[in-house]
C-alpha cells in the first residue's frame, strides 16, 4: 500500500481543517465518504459536470415530501412553545 502515510496525513488535515476538530464518532462514515469523493475527483478535468448532471437528475424526478425523508421514531407532543415554557424555572 504505497503512499498510506500521504493519505491519512491529508484525511487528518481535512478534518482538523474543515470541522475544526469537532468529528463526532456517531458520523464518522459520513466524514469518510465525503473525503474519498473529495480525493478521488481532486484531479478531475470536468468538476462542473458534476453540478450539471445532479442539477439534470433534479429536475427530471418528482419532488419528495419532507415527512417521507425524516422518519419519526419518537411518539409523544410535539415540541412547541408551550413544551417549552413547562421546563422553565417558576423563578424566571
Amino acid at each position: 500500500m504505497p503512499r498510506v502515510h500521504l493519505v491519512v496525513s491529508l484525511l487528518k488535515g481535512w478534518l482538523l481543517g474543515t470541522h475544526q476538530g469537532a468529528v463526532s464518532p456517531a458520523h464518522l462514515d459520513y466524514y469518510l465518504d465525503e473525503f474519498t469523493f473529495r480525493f478521488n475527483r481532486r484531479r478531475s478535468r470536468h468538476r462542473g459536470l458534476l453540478f450539471f448532471r445532479l442539477a439534470q437528475q433534479a429536475v427530471q424526478v418528482d419532488p419528495v415530501p419532507y415527512r417521507a425523508l425524516v422518519r419519526q421514531t419518537r411518539r409523544g407532543p410535539p415540541r412547541g412553545r408551550r413544551h417549552r415554557q413547562a421546563k422553565r424555572h417558576p423563578n424566571m
